[in-house]
C-alpha cells in the first residue's frame, strides 16, 4: 500500500512536469511569435495561469486525488518541494550557461567604463527600491530584510535579454553596446554579491555594519579567489575534462563542477547560483565553452523553463492587485534608476546624451536574475506574496519595455562618443 502511494506520487509529479513543460513552451512561442518579446514572458504567464493561485487549485485529473497544482499551505511556498528543488536545479543550470556565454576577454577590456556605470546601475535602484518599500508601508526601515530585498531585486540587468537586441540589430560591437553588456555582466556580479550580502544579513537576524562589511567581503572574496584560483587551473580543468572519452562524459563531469560549485557557494552562507556562476566564467575562457554551450543547450531549454513557469506559479494576483500602486511605484522607479543611474556615469566616460541614453535604455531589463532573487526572498520568508508580486510586475514590464526603447534609440543612428566629431553631441 505504502508502495503504492509513493507510486501515486512519482506519478504526479511527473505528470506535473510535463503539464509545466509544455504549457511553458506554448506561451512562450505564443508570446514571441505574436507580441515579438523573449519567451520567458511567456513562461511566467504561464506559471501564474496554472498556478495552485488559479486554474492549478481546480483541475482534477482522473486517477489523481488532489488537484494538479494545490496550493501547499503548511511550507513556506505555495508550491510542493520537488517542484521548488527542480526549479532551483534549473536556475543553477541558467547561471552556468549565463557564465560560459560572458566573454571573459571583451569583459576585461571593457571592465573600466563598464564598472563604472555599472556601480551607478547598482546603487541607484538598490536605494530607490529600499527607500519606497518604507514609504509605501511594505517595510518598518530600508534595513529590514524586505525593503533589502526590494532593493536587491531591483539591481539585477538581464545580460541574455539585452544581448539577444543588440545581436539583432547588429551593434553588438558599437562601443555602447560593448559597455553595455560589460556593465550588465558586472551589473549581475554586483547584484549577486548584494543579494549574498542582504541573505546574510537576513540569516543573521540584525543588521550589523561588520556583519556586511563582512558578508560582503565574504562574497567578494568567493569570486575572486574562485575566479583566480579558477582561471589560473582553467587549463588544467579543460584538460582533465578533455581527458573523458565516454559519450557525454565530458558536459557531465563539466555539469558536476558547477553543482559542486553550487554546493560550496551555498556552504559559505552565499546563493547558489554565485557558485554556478563562478564555474560558467572560469571555463568560459577554455576550448571547451562552445562545446558545453551546444552540449548543454538541451537540458537548458527543458529546466530553465520550469523555473520561471514555477516563479509564475508562486504569483497571488489578488495579493499582487492589492498592490498595485506600489508595483506603478517601483516600476517608474526601476525605469528611472537604470536611465539615469548608468546614464550619468556614461556621461563622465567619454559618451555623450545619444550613448548615455542607450547604455540606460540597455541596463533596463531586469530578466531572470531579478526572478532569482525574488525566488529566494520568498523561498526565505523575508518578502510576502504582494511584494513578489510586484517585483514580477517590474520584472515584466522593464523586460518588454527595454527592446520597444532600444530599438529606436540605436536606429536614429548618430555617434555615441563625444569624441565623434559631427557625430557627437
Amino acid at each position: 500500500m505504502e508502495h503504492g502511494g509513493i507510486t501515486e506520487l512519482v506519478m504526479q509529479f511527473v505528470l506535473q512536469l510535463g503539464v509545466i513543460i509544455l504549457v511553458a513552451k506554448l506561451c512562450g512561442e505564443l508570446v514571441e511569435r505574436v507580441l515579438k518579446q523573449p519567451g520567458v514572458l511567456g513562461e511566467l504567464a504561464a506559471g501564474i495561469l496554472i498556478g495552485p493561485y488559479a486554474l492549478g487549485g481546480m483541475i482534477h485529473l482522473p486517477g489523481i486525488h488532489a488537484a494538479l497544482f494545490p496550493l501547499h499551505e503548511g511550507g513556506q511556498l505555495p508550491v510542493s518541494n520537488e517542484l521548488w528543488a527542480v526549479a532551483q536545479l534549473a536556475a543553477v543550470v541558467l547561471l552556468f550557461m549565463a557564465g560560459l556565454e560572458t566573454d571573459l576577454q571583451s569583459f576585461l577590456k571593457y571592465a573600466g567604463p563598464a564598472t563604472l556605470i555599472a556601480l551607478g546601475g547598482v546603487i541607484t535602484p538598490f536605494v530607490l527600491g529600499a527607500v519606497a518599500t518604507v514609504w509605501t508601508g511594505h517595510a518598518d526601515s530600508v534595513m529590514s530584510g524586505s525593503a533589502l530585498f526590494v532593493g536587491a531585486i531591483m539591481v539585477a540587468t538581464s545580460v541574455g535579454i539585452t544581448a539577444r537586441v543588440l545581436s539583432d540589430i547588429k551593434e553588438l560591437d558599437t562601443p555602447e553596446g560593448v559597455t553595455i553588456l560589460g556593465a550588465a555582466v558586472v551589473d549581475d556580479v554586483l547584484g549577486i554579491m548584494v543579494l549574498a550580502v542582504v541573505v546574510g544579513l537576513e540569516r543573521t537576524g540584525a543588521f550589523n555594519l561588520g556583519e556586511a562589511g563582512m558578508t560582503f567581503l565574504k562574497a567578494g572574496g568567493f569570486y575572486l579567489v574562485f575566479m583566480a584560483v579558477g582561471l589560473a587551473l582553467s587549463r588544467y580543468i579543460a584538460g582533465f575534462l578533455d581527458w573523458f572519452k565516454g559519450r557525454g562524459a565530458t558536459v557531465g563531469v563539466a555539469a558536476s563542477l558547477a553543482f559542486l560549485a553550487a554546493a560550496v557557494a551555498e556552504m559559505f552562507g552565499l546563493a547558489m547560483i554565485i557558485g554556478a556562476y563562478a564555474m560558467g566564467l572560469v571555463l568560459s575562457d577554455t576550448k571547451l565553452k562552445h562545446y558545453l554551450e551546444e552540449s548543454l543547450e538541451g537540458i537548458y531549454y527543458v529546466l530553465v523553463p520550469v523555473f520561471f513557469c514555477v516563479l509564475g506559479m508562486l504569483v497571488d494576483l489578488q495579493a499582487m492587485t492589492a498592490a498595485l500602486g506600489f508595483g506603478a511605484l517601483l516600476t517608474a522607479l526601476a525605469i528611472v534608476s537604470k536611465v539615469v543611474g548608468c546614464g550619468v556615469p556614461a556621461l563622465g566616460v567619454g559618451f555623450n546624451r545619444r550613448g548615455a541614453w542607450r547604455i540606460g535604455l540597455g541596463m533596463l531589463p531586469r530578466g531572470e536574475v531579478a526572478l532569482i532573487i525574488a525566488g529566494v526572498g520568498i523561498a526565505e520568508g523575508v518578502i510576502n506574496q504582494a511584494v513578489f508580486g510586484v517585483s514580477i510586475l517590474m520584472t515584466i514590464v522593464t523586460t518588454m519595455l527595454a527592446p520597444v526603447m532600444l530599438v529606436p534609440a540605436f536606429q536614429r543612428g548618430g555617434s555615441g562618443l563625444r569624441s565623434a566629431g559631427a557625430g557627437g553631441e
